[in-house]
């Protein structure tokens, strides 16, 4: 029987389960080392330091096949055991961090690609493989696969599908939701379903029923496991275009941002603004970016791909469009090598300032949510106040700027966000507490000009989880409703979203495991 929240199997249930797990896996893919559960744990959010040991899992296990995750979860269930699914373990929400222990189903052994269509442009792939060795191997072919989130090196194809990703060119090419035309999935059961639109595995719009999906999308792994999906593709670009322009205002550079938006160019794969906090936080990380002079308060970055003759065509009408607003081009070498370093800046962001001004090493993290266009200069300012109270507080701290980046090619809406330095080292309970607060506060914010809590992170971690039921209302029962008759005994990745409180009479179902 599971015992209470964050206590650990005892020796002989743990037995027990092994036992049953040799019936589907080799002994070299059930791992119950503590090196192996600690490296399960960890996800690139800051959590505090000495509160790590509350994320262990029992064991995990490395499946290579659909079939043997089913065997997997069908045994989870029968013991109403936690299963928690972990790809690249990249995301910012806990999504992949056990909360009841159990067993981690640790899926970076799938990578194999099992068909590649070239007529009809699609890959099938095995969940566990990463968008950059994918990409290697389709370039020899011409094409590419368009999703391209800030973790694209590290991040894999299932973790996308958990938590249905933003893409960084998704203006051009879309978001995960767009981009993969279906996959196989576990159920909490372990039954195993196809996901798709309608019932083929490379249709990209169908009517026939419900849109199933976006269902099993974005669900952080609470409606079972993805195994293997088929990915739409497309020609790998022959030329890309990524401008950089400074301005030294914020209000100059937020309506060319718009104008770029609006402006219509086929080619157009994003535009993002950099404001003021964030060219500041740029200024003392000398890893990140070269240091701009002091009368550049924001940048504006866009992009382009597509054939050489259409973009050069659509960088000049962007290229007037940005001079009309008064934006200085910071030059070639700075733009390409800018935009080509996009995907560095997951990792090596780790500079920020304590109140007497010191630079010291902390963890980064970062708030998104879904914001409209007319809305992203008030949503700013009252993100940037609530963290400058966090810092009056505490030095634990620290504001490293905003981003807005576009979520579409009309610019209707925009993934907004705030990076937060974390000295993690002094992250104590206290600490803590105030950012859960702050988190809450971000999340409030957003939903009070009419956004969303999250536009690609999920918001299921302390804090925004919080004002889930309030941005979604009925809809909330529904999930409860969904999660409910799909996991009868809550056993995958329990804790997460508040979907606890679809079993209420007991949120903690006793199991079979004696």
């Amino acid at each position: 029987m599971r015992g209470p929240l964050n206590m650990a199997l005892t020796e002989t249930q743990l037995d027990s389960l092994v036992q049953a797990l040799r019936t589907v896996l080799r002994d070299d893919q059930i791992l119950t080392s503590k090196t192996d559960r600690y490296n399960r744990t960890r996800v690139p959010a800051p959590f505090p330091v000495h509160r790590w040991a509350e994320r262990l899992p029992d064991l995990a296990v490395l499946p290579t096949t659909t079939e043997q995750v089913a065997g997997v979860v069908r045994i989870a269930n029968d013991l109403r055991v936690p299963v928690v699914p972990r790809d690249g373990g990249t995301g910012l929400t806990d999504g992949a961090a056990p909360l009841r222990g159990g067993i981690v189903v640790d899926l970076k052994a799938m990578d194999q690609i099992y068909e590649l269509d070239l007529e009809n442009r699609t890959v099938t792939v095995g969940v566990g493989i990463n968008m950059l060795k994918l990409n290697e191997k389709l370039a020899r072919h011409g094409l590419f696969y368009p999703d391209d989130p800030a973790s694209y090196p590290c991040s894999l194809v299932g973790g996308r599908i958990g938590t249905s990703g933003w893409s960084l060119i998704g203006s051009r090419y879309g978001h995960t939701r767009d981009l993969v035309l279906s996959f196989d999935h576990v159920l909490p059961t372990g039954e195993v379903m196809h996901v798709g639109d309608g019932g083929g595995g490379k249709i990209s719009k169908s009517s026939s029923g419900f849109q199933l999906k976006h269902l099993f999308m974005g669900h952080q792994g609470t409606l079972g496991i993805a195994t293997t999906a088929t990915l739409k593709l497309f020609p790998k670009p022959e030329a890309e275009l990524s401008p950089f322009w400074s301005f030294d205002n914020y209000d100059d550079a937020y309506a060319c941002t718009g104008a770029l938006a609006r402006a219509g160019v086929a080619t157009f794969a994003g535009a993002v603004l950099f404001d003021e906090y964030k060219v500041a936080y740029l200024r003392r990380d000398d890893e990140a970016y070269i240091p701009q002079p002091g009368d550049v308060r924001a940048l504006v970055c866009s992009v382009m791909y597509g054939y050489e003759d259409e973009v050069r065509a659509g960088g000049k009408r962007l290229f007037r469009i940005a001079r009309e607003h008064g934006a200085s081009y910071l030059g070639d070498e700075i733009s390409e090598g800018d935009w080509a370093a996009r995907h560095d800046r997951y990792a090596t962001p780790l500079h920020g300032r304590t109140k007497d001004g010191q630079v010291i090493p902390m963890s980064w993290h970062c708030e998104d949510a879904a914001v409209n266009y007319t809305n992203l200069p008030s949503v700013s300012k009252a993100w940037h106040d609530i963290i400058a109270d966090l810092r009056r507080k505490t030095d634990v701290f620290d504001d490293w700027g905003m981003f807005a980046y576009t979520s579409g090619n009309t610019g209707v809406d925009y993934l907004t966000e705030i990076d937060v330095g974390i000295w993690e080292q002094r992250l104590d309970d206290t600490a803590w507490d105030l950012w859960v607060r702050a988190k809450r506060d971000i999340a409030a914010v957003a939903l009070a000009h009419g956004g969303s809590i999250s536009t690609c992170h999920g918001s299921c971690r302390e804090g925004e989880v919080d004002l889930v039921p309030e941005e979604l209302g009925r809809g909330f029962q529904v999930m409860l409703d969904v999660k409910r008759t799909l996991d009868p005994h809550n056993i995958m990745n329990p804790g997460k979203y508040l979907l606890d409180r679809a079993y209420a009479a007991s949120p903690h179902p006793e199991g079979a495991l004696q």
